[in-house]
């Protein structure tokens, strides 16, 4: 298609430049409304060449095509003729020598002027001599020049420069595929190998545009062709291989077109807030979600056959470049398979006809380490057999002994299971995984879609019985070594998420699949049993660590009650350590780590003394009081100089407290010579996971607004608080915090600032309202409405409130406020952040020390609703 055809507007004939901004507001507008009736190529092909025209007269504008040893030239993607709405424009001005001033000057006012009209330019201004030594040096340089395209100037320069780009010893075609290579490799690891990603970056991810443009990139060099069309005649492609490719890269085209519409810039990564407009300008409809779910699963089937492509065809370019593939030695498996080198090979092209053989490949793969990937033929056969597929492979007898087989091996949530996922064998076997293959999780808690996160928690599982990682977390190393059926662990993972997306409450969906399953696959009753309780109570433990008072006999006495016995214990804290932290890498830390290791540690006590005799309230507290005076004697306290601080302490204390921080707080307060002043402690590394702080003064109103206003001055996080007082009247509160990356505060000088923070808000709050910083992007795209609940509790004093809201910058900072307002006081605090959202729970009374009344509680509900509903708008 013609542009001029197409876009009927001429480009202004007197320049200014209200002008050629209104021909540019004109063109885009044309972009978006043609959009719904032309393809996605010819409009990026159109804005390529409305650049042209554009560039052209601009270089006349400025006389530079009076400049005979001047040359524009387009590179990169522009050098292609593709440009999406807001894409770069790439420029390459050639120059025959160095540039007089007036000539920079004039080139100068040229790229100016460009950026003037908002386009996103990267030039660069070079002799032939220089392109030519930069690109040699660069292989980005070297891809950019290679798809140069001449534009104006001198013509003779620009052929001069493709000349000496097209000789051998400019990138040498091996030299140029192995650059390649690790260009990509480097790539796919930003994005941790996956392009299963909630917000994918259409351009740079694994299975994206890159991985088809790098196939295009090698294939020119070495075959010197212009299409990928040509590689169908070098036999690199099928016709059918070459057509589903065309396809994937005009879905991904129309993806970025769309989105780079939405976006108003230069966007590549499809964020949450996109999605939606994307989707409906897509055609997948405008009913929100299930819009967005129906594109994006779109999305991830064609990636996942754009990296099997690419991963098939790299391969062919391998063998076909280095000549790598005649210098492997083969080693015969059975009289179906062979290892060429580090990849496993079929022999025989009908080897699939027998449907177990697509197992056995995978437990070949586990059963040999040696073994790194499947070869690019066999990529072929499985790719062709994948789609005559009628049925599930679970279907076959000596399929489902193959697949418990590769479960049962040592080694088989290794490779083997990493590749039966990436090529969809885990699909093709399990029905309920292929309904979660691309499936999105709409929270900022999780980063992957349902089944590469199941992936990813059946990767955590394996690290634990690999010899490298003992020392990763080492708990679960010794469980997993000491359990006499760690595949029951596997298969639980497996099931835990795979009814996500399917309605209901898939807890109890997938351990329906999850027993059927174990019919199927003729497992033991109680092996059965156990893998459905694991994904019918997944989330308890997550549940009962986080947002429970796990230091409370009678929490752990709760949990483990329903746990039972401490085999499932064991079990759970494996597969729960593992989920969480397959969900998001930025969302783990130490502190979800101590939480889960203390209730593992704090059930299995109780399990050990016998649940009919479980650990009195009476017993723990002695406990811990024997152990801290043992630490503080090797202080030099005397239990003479303990007691009388110890008896102005409530019980609840030295049940609540380990004796290391017992300890800790009581060598400070025996040291503390002014109680009129607070007395502030923060550790100095980690304790349980994060830092910790201790705050000993006299009670006061609105003590806790105060020091969670204090914190969060200080831009820290509060993951945990606990609140009491002793005999005398004085607050004993903790807090545990972390940076905003989530690792403990260590740096001397912040632990100073923090404490000098809280000391001043404390005797002398500021009276100036405190800033409040604006929620993040991410954020923004989230609706979280504010909810409080009241809950009933067993001290008739005390009022519970749950509280959940969007995470938002000082969410507990106006909390506080809101209590002190109300004239609520606060005994006890239990934080939670899930992603984008806050799940907090307190223990409140009125100043009189009393339960809230109905009246109170609905007043209470009203302002922290009216309160957090205007934080999160502002």
């Amino acid at each position: 298609m013609n542009t001029a055809l197409a876009f009927d507007k001429t480009i202004p004939s007197h320049f200014t430049l209200d002008s050629y901004k209104k021909h540019f507001a004109d063109f885009l507008e044309w972009l978006k409304v043609s959009s719904q009736t032309q393809t996605v190529n010819s409009l990026v092909k159109s804005r390529a060449r409305f650049m042209d025209d554009v560039l052209q007269s601009l270089w006349q504008h400025f006389d530079l095509n009076k400049q005979k040893q001047l040359t524009l030239i387009a590179v990169g993607g522009y050098g292609r003729g593709e440009l999406h709405p807001y894409s770069d424009i790439d420029l390459l001005i050639l120059t025959e020598a160095r540039l007089s001033p007036a000539l920079q000057e004039q080139i100068a006012h040229f790229v100016t002027l460009l950026w003037d009209l908002r386009l996103e330019v990267g030039h660069s201004v070079r002799t032939i001599k220089e392109s030519v030594s930069l690109g040699k040096d660069d292989i980005t340089i070297a891809t950019n020049l290679m798809e140069m395209r001449y534009l104006a100037g001198n013509q003779q320069l620009f052929d001069s420069l493709q000349a000496e780009v097209s000789k051998d010893n400019f990138w040498p075609s091996k030299d140029f595929f192995q650059a390649k290579r690790h260009e990509q490799q480097g790539r796919h690891a930003q994005y941790h190998g996956t392009a299963y990603n909630l917000e994918p970056n259409l351009k740079a991810n694994p299975g994206g545009l890159r991985d088809i443009q790098t196939i295009g990139w090698v294939a020119k060099k070495h075959f010197r062709t212009r299409t990928m069309r040509e590689l169908v005649a070098y036999q690199y492609l099928t016709e059918d291989e070459y057509q589903e490719l065309m396809e994937c890269e005009a879905y991904l085209w129309q993806m970025r077109f769309a989105l780079h519409i939405e976006a108003g810039r230069n966007e590549n990564r499809i964020l949450f807030d996109y999605q939606p407009a994307v989707a409906n300008r897509l055609g997948f409809g405008d009913d929100g979600k299930a819009s967005v779910e129906r594109m994006m699963k779109r999305f991830f089937r064609t990636v996942q056959r754009v990296s099997e492509l690419n991963e098939m065809l790299l391969q062919h370019f391998e063998g076909s470049i280095l000549k790598s593939h005649s210098k492997y030695k083969t080693l015969p498996l059975d009289d179906f398979f062979e290892i060429q080198g580090h990849l496993i090979h079929a022999t025989d092209k009908a080897v699939f006809a027998r449907r177990e053989n697509i197992l056995r490949l995978f437990w070949h793969i586990a059963n040999h380490p040696q073994i790194h990937g499947i070869h690019s033929e066999t990529i072929r056969l499985l790719r062709q057999v994948r789609r005559r597929l009628m049925g599930d492979l679970q279907d076959y007898e000596a399929c489902r002994q193959l697949f418990m087989a590769i479960i049962r091996h040592p080694h088989g949530m290794d490779r083997a299971i990493t590749l039966m996922h990436r090529h969809g064998i885990l699909a093709a076997y399990l029905p309920q995984w292929r309904n979660i293959v691309g499936q999105m999780q709409f929270d900022l808690f999780h980063a992957y879609t349902v089944d590469e996160h199941t992936h990813r928690v059946l990767k955590n599982l394996h690290r634990y019985s690999e010899p490298e990682f003992a020392n990763e977390f080492p708990l679960c190393t010794d469980i997993v070594n000491r359990l006499e059926k760690p595949e029951l662990l596997y298969l639980g993972g497996i099931f835990h998420d795979i009814a996500k997306g399917r309605g209901g409450d898939h807890s109890d969906l997938g351990a329906m699949d999850a027993r059927e399953f174990g019919k199927l696959h003729k497992l033991s009753e109680f092996d059965t049993k156990l893998i459905v309780w694991l994904v019918e109570q997944h989330l308890l433990m997550s549940v009962t660590a986080q947002r429970r008072d796990i230091h409370d006999p009678a929490v752990i006495a709760e949990f483990a009650e329903k746990v039972r016995d401490e085999t499932r214990l064991n079990y759970l804290y494996c597969l729960t350590l593992a989920d969480i932290r397959a969900t998001n890498d930025n969302l783990w830390n130490d502190w979800k780590g101590s939480l889960l290791r203390e209730l593992y540690l704090g059930t299995q006590k109780a399990f050990r003394r016998g649940l009919e005799k479980p650990m009195d309230l009476r017993d723990q507290i002695r406990e811990h009081q024997t152990e801290a005076l043992r630490l503080l004697a090797e202080k030099g306290f005397s239990e003479v100089q303990v007691n009388p601080l110890w008896n102005k302490f409530k019980a609840d204390y030295f049940a609540r407290y380990n004796p290391r921080l017992i300890a800790w707080h009581t060598e400070n307060l025996l040291q503390h010579a002014d109680f009129s002043q607070p007395m502030v402690l923060i550790s100095p590394s980690a304790m349980r996971g994060g830092t910790q702080i201790f705050v000993y003064t006299a009670d006061q109103p609105n003590l806790f607004a105060r020091m969670v206003a204090a914190l969060d001055s200080k831009k820290v996080s509060i993951f945990d608080a606990q609140i009491m007082t002793n005999k005398d009247g004085y607050a004993m509160d903790t807090f545990v915090v972390l940076e905003q990356n989530g690792a403990a505060v260590t740096s001397t000088s912040r632990i100073a600032s923090i404490k000098k923070a809280l000391e001043t808000y404390i005797t002398n709050p500021p009276t100036t309202e405190r800033q409040k910083a604006r929620p993040n992007k991410q954020l923004r795209a989230f609706h979280v409405p504010p909810k409080v609940v009241f809950l009933p509790g067993k001290n008739k004093q005390r009022t519970m409130l749950e509280l959940a809201a969007l995470d938002t910058p000082g969410l507990l900072a106006d909390i506080g406020q809101v209590f002190s307002q109300c004239e609520i006081n606060i005994h006890a605090a239990k934080i939670t952040t899930i992603g984008e959202r806050a799940e907090d729970f307190f223990m409140i009374s009125t100043r009189q020390d009393e339960a809230l009344t109905a009246d109170e509680q609905s007043q209470l509900r009203r302002v922290l609703v009216e309160q957090l509903t205007h934080a999160t708008e502002g």
